[in-house]
Parts: C-alpha cells; sequence; structure tokens
C-alpha cells in the first residue's frame, strides 16, 4: 500500500507507537463500506499492524486514492484507486492471515478476483 500511496504523491511517516511487535500490534478496524467486498461480515476485526511506518493522512493524495480501512486511532491500514478499483493495497502486517478471519480474508479476496476476470472475459 505504501508504493501505492507513494506513487501518487502520498507520503510515509514513522510509526507514532515506534517499533512493536507481537500481540501489541493488534489493533480493531473500522471500514469503509467499498472494503466490505474482501472483508465480508467481519468487520471490525483484529488484525497485526506492520509496525514501522504509516501513510501519513495529511499527505495522503485523496484525489486519487480513497482510504477503505481505518484503525480505531484513525491510522490508514487500505486504499484504492477512485477510479481503478482494482489498484488497492492493504497495510496489514501478513500475520494477519493466522487471525481467526484470515482465512475469511484471502477467501474473499480470491472471489473479488474471479468476479473481476469474469466481467472482463464478458465482455
Amino acid at each position: 500500500m505504501w508504493c501505492i500511496c507513494e506513487a501518487f504523491r502520498g507520503k510515509t511517516v514513522r510509526s507514532p507507537y515506534g517499533l512493536k511487535l507481537g500481540d501489541s500490534c493488534l489493533r480493531k478496524l473500522g471500514c469503509l463500506q467499498d472494503f466490505r467486498s474482501i472483508l465480508s461480515a467481519i468487520l471490525p476485526f483484529q488484525a497485526g499492524r506492520c509496525p514501522g511506518a504509516f501513510l501519513d493522512m495529511d499527505g495522503f493524495p485523496l484525489k486519487a486514492l480513497k482510504v477503505t480501512a481505518f484503525t480505531e486511532d484513525g491510522l490508514i491500514m487500505a486504499a484504492r484507486h477512485k477510479i481503478y478499483k482494482y489498484l488497492h493495497g492493504v497495510h496489514f502486517s501478513q500475520e494477519s492471515i493466522i487471525t481467526s478471519e484470515g482465512k475469511i480474508i484471502v477467501q474473499n479476496f480470491i472471489k473479488l478476483i474471479e468476479r473481476k476476470e469474469a466481467a472482463e472475459s464478458q465482455n
């Protein structure tokens, strides 16, 4: 997600929490409606944070990207392009896959791609 944001002139900054690993990194997420296609009805859910850096909301490229998930304390956890909706990224730590919701997240992401491919093949 950082490179998508940076490509549209966004800014990555150091985490306000410093480097924390393990359970202390878990935070609940609040999410906007369009992110539910991947997360289904499991919101909010526990996800690990990549601890070192975050996207700066003040420098976030709002003209090109839309924030689609955030933490309880307002840190950006996912974003997508406003026009190219399949250009999106998440900021969850890879360990989030081992949460109770991890398997659902992967399954829903695969379904999202399959629907996109099916729609493209019909055109």
